[in-house]
């Protein structure tokens, strides 16, 4: 058994790239802020990215299989988004800006938790470098 690939560094891994999806799909929000009609998205919540993995789920193994709709992340129009501008805009900069900080907080503690266990592992092998 492969610890990289099943253990807390894998789940660690997954949770860095759901958070850098969720951090485009922030940006381009933020981005689209004064575009008339643009209605901001955010991606699916993690918890059910991990449930997602369950037995008979279609896994993409090659760059070439098709996806899931909307992307792996699948980002998805945000419900919360209830007020809009005069122009269709549903573009909250104050809300995007408390998700990217939000994002960016998750992103540091997955980083530590990385860190942490791979300097488990290289102490376990005697490689205190």
């Amino acid at each position: 058994m492969d610890v990289a690939l099943t253990g807390p560094v894998a789940l660690a891994e997954r949770r860095l790239a759901w958070l850098d999806a969720r951090q485009r799909v922030l940006a381009a929000n933020v981005a689209n802020a004064d575009t008339p009609g643009f209605r901001p998205s955010d991606v699916t919540p993690f918890a059910q990215v991990l449930s997602r993995r369950a037995p008979g789920h279609l896994a993409t193994t090659d760059a070439r299989h098709m996806g899931p709709k909307g992307g792996p992340l699948g980002a998805r129009p945000d419900r919360a988004a209830i007020e809009r501008t005069p122009n269709g805009n549903a573009v909250s900069l104050d809300e995007q800006a408390l998700r990217i900080a939000e994002t960016d907080q998750q992103h540091a503690l997955a980083m530590g938790l990385h860190r942490k266990y791979l300097a488990l592992f290289r102490t376990a092998l005697g490689r205190n470098a």
